[in-house]
């Protein structure tokens, strides 16, 4: 049995209709002659599985709660429940896709199964196909578990057949058991001490901070005081999320980076910044006393101290503040990158090659990461959360079907009404964005004004513009 660490414990917590904790990713495939369907997916991760057990276990909790909940094989799985077929009507959308992949992040997972779920979508214009991949922020770690896509892509159209387990659940320890382990554990692991007395601190402490907000509340009615207005960027949650994804061309990063100077990262976030500034305009928002955003950008480093992930590499938090208020996209970039600076001086960055360069498509297990330790981190004043991955610059296949674009779909943290997820794949951008759909129906605008902020920059490189590959747009296209 593998006993969940109080961290996960405080995001198992922290979970409500209104706020699920999963983080989710949409892949477009072109089938080709490869055959690709439901029944082929079903396959392909029947073959691959064994590589990622957990995705065949389940929480189970320790009587009493004297311990942390553990993780269980789940004697009744069934893949069949996990990947599901749907489909739009012919021919599929981009807008359809994603009003269905925001219905489906919208609901939290089934937490007396294995944390996970897949949607293989059919009907997309062309004969496409989309998979929508859900998995629990206490599910992939980076250490015991990878996500389950990093092991369903190939480098090669031809799919290397690894061959099924003869997997045989185990049977689930009895009430008595988990409660003797706990007494055992408890009384010869300090580490298990302390993992369930801060299991404990943090209950309390989440307990008053609920108090303190419903004291606030209730104060403010009393008094006829308005409570404080938190703008376009901050809201209480509803159960509705809405999808964004805009799609762009790497090319047009790598020449404003050779213009401007920076990184391709640099250039991303000041594309966010430019995209934000433009998208507040459009509301009644006004910038005057609001000069800044601050974001918080999990960063891939070399650090001792921190959890290394079975990827060879730690996820640290790193705060940016995107300047906003500010007109010009160049000193935009300048203050992007300076604020990035002291950390590529420490020596301890990693380099966005070497995270490309990782075996499978590392780019959903590091962004599962990353909103890990975004979460950790709730507590922090900060206003958005942004994960940007590099992966890998040539195509992947799934049992013969070639990936045509991804992108993620991040979950919302406390009281925050986006997170941005970017990811690079094969000459793209993409960038994915989850809103809540209720506060903030407008989040589409949004994704217009990231093309437009992109366009702005290309615009300062005079006559530079890189050449873009047939079938597309200058800078930009719809995602599907």
């Amino acid at each position: 049995m593998h006993r969940l660490r109080a961290r996960e414990v405080a995001l198992l917590a922290e979970e409500s209709p209104a706020t699920p904790k999963h983080n989710a990713t949409v892949e477009i495939f072109d089938p080709g002659d490869s055959g690709f369907d439901h029944e082929r997916l079903l396959e392909l991760i029947a073959d691959r599985i064994a590589f990622v057990p957990r995705y065949r276990q389940r929480l189970l909790q320790v009587p009493g709660r004297l311990a942390n909940p553990v993780w269980v094989d789940d004697p009744d799985f069934d893949l069949g429940f996990h990947v599901r077929r749907s489909a739009l009507p012919r021919p599929g959308t981009p807008d359809q896709l994603r009003e269905l992949v925001s219905r489906i992040v919208s609901r939290p997972l089934d937490r007396t199964k294995p944390l996970w779920e897949m949607y293989l979508v059919e009907g997309l214009a062309g004969g496409r196909l989309a998979l929508l991949s859900k998995a629990h922020q206490v599910l992939v770690d980076g250490v015991d578990t990878v996500d389950l896509g990093q092991v369903l892509l190939d480098a090669s159209p031809t799919p290397k057949v690894l061959g099924a387990d003869e997997w045989q659940p185990q049977r689930p320890p009895s009430g008595a058991g988990l409660v003797a382990d706990a007494v055992v554990g408890t009384l010869t692991s300090p580490d298990l001490l302390s993992d369930t007395v801060h299991t404990t601190s943090d209950a309390v402490m989440r307990t008053a901070d609920q108090w303190r907000r419903t004291a606030r509340r209730t104060a403010a009615g009393l008094t006829g005081r308005r409570p404080r207005r938190t703008g376009a960027m901050l809201t209480a949650h509803s159960q509705q999320r809405k999808v964004v994804s805009v799609v762009t061309e790497l090319a047009a990063y790598r020449r404003i980076r050779e213009v401007h100077g920076g990184t391709v990262n640099d250039v991303i976030l000041a594309t966010i910044a430019g995209g934000l500034r433009g998208w507040l305009l459009t509301h009644d928002e006004s910038l005057r006393g609001f000069r800044e955003v601050r974001a918080l950008v999990p960063v891939s480093v070399i650090d001792r101290e921190l959890e290394a992930t079975s990827l060879g590499s730690q996820i640290a938090a790193h705060f940016v503040d995107l300047p906003i208020a500010e007109p010009s996209p160049v000193v935009r970039l300048h203050q992007v990158s300076y604020s990035f600076q002291v950390h590529k001086e420490t020596g301890r960055g990693v380099a966005a090659n070497r995270l490309a360069g990782i075996a499978g498509f590392a780019p959903t297990t590091f962004h599962a990461i990353g909103s890990r330790v975004a979460a950790e981190q709730a507590r922090r004043s900060f206003q958005l959360m942004v994960t940007n991955v590099p992966g890998p610059q040539s195509p992947l296949y799934a049992a013969g079907a070639r990936m045509e674009l991804t992108y993620p779909v991040p979950p919302l943290l406390p009281g925050q009404a986006l997170a941005i997820g970017v990811t690079s794949y094969d000459g793209s951008v993409a960038y994915g964005i989850t809103a809540d759909g209720a506060r903030v129906p407008d989040a589409d605008v949004l994704g217009q004004c990231l093309t437009e902020a992109l366009d702005e920059l290309l615009d300062t490189v005079t006559g530079t513009r890189p050449r873009v590959p047939r079938g597309r747009r200058r800078s930009s296209k719809a995602a599907p």
